[in-house]
């Protein structure tokens, strides 16, 4: 068997030096990873290419919450997605979902065809069908090359046997790629017993930001008032260690 891939979720050019230091195969680079992830900016994966030799797979994705675009929503990702390949990106990461949350064929396809022969990826929008199996089939038919998935489930660990269903249903047809809430605690028992050849995490660590201490009182995000004296760093040791479990798999 190959060595276990190890993808490194990242939210800017810097987390995608310090996943590489760490050992990682390949990034999946975004913005806003509180929200689960948007679109990067064209000078992140500008910066990220020129420090690093990475595959970086980019996300496609211009807003939070669910996955039924706007027509203008749609036509913004179009746009954002023809930019970043033009600027170097090895692949892109969408999902496109009806408004009763099936896969939505005609823009998942438009996607594939807009990439030209670099890999697609279908990402967590897969967790929300009402019928995997059948939503498996149809991206198999549209030649996207890989799902990201947590097995339906808010954490992989509680979906190992899903995610093995998973592997084997796909039969080779199209990459399964499991992600969300694996660990340096759970990275081997997940591996083990869904079979996949690659897993997909996040593992930052924070970093002091000292240009706002003067005043505590100002907040800069929304109702949640995040700490603005901090702010998210890859842990290049941390991939390290999970990459080195993926070594002895």
């Amino acid at each position: 068997m190959s060595r276990i891939q190890v993808e490194i979720c990242c939210g800017s050019a810097e987390d995608v030096i310090e996943a590489e230091k760490g050992g990682a195969d390949r990034v999946e680079l975004n913005s806003n990873l509180f929200q689960g992830g948007l679109t990067p900016t064209v000078g992140e994966l500008i910066v990220a290419k020129a420090e690093t030799k990475l595959p970086i797979m980019t996300m496609v994705r211009p807003r939070e919450a669910g996955f039924f675009y706007s027509e203008i929503e749609y036509k913004t990702l179009l746009a954002d997605a023809e930019r970043l390949l033009e600027y170097g990106s090895d692949g892109l990461v969408f999902g496109f979902l009806t408004a009763d949350g099936e896969v939505d064929p005609v823009r998942t396809k438009k996607l594939v065809e807009i990439a030209a022969g670099k890999p697609t990826v279908f990402h967590r929008a897969f967790d929300v069908v009402p019928d995997w199996r059948k939503s498996m089939d149809t991206l198999v038919d549209l030649g996207v090359t890989r799902i990201l998935t947590s097995g339906q489930e808010p954490n992989v660990f509680f979906a190992t046997d899903t995610i093995r269903e998973m592997i084997d249903y796909a039969n080779g047809r199209i990459e399964i790629l499991p992600g969300a809430g694996i660990t340096l605690k759970n990275a081997g028992r997940i591996i083990a017993e869904t079979g996949a050849d690659q897993i997909h995490l996040a593992c930052h660590k924070e970093v002091s930001e000292p240009s706002v201490r003067n005043n505590r009182q100002i907040f800069y995000g929304g109702a949640l008032y995040p700490a603005e004296d901090r702010t998210q760093l890859i842990d290049a040791a941390y991939v390290k260690n999970i990459a080195a479990i993926a070594a002895k798999m």
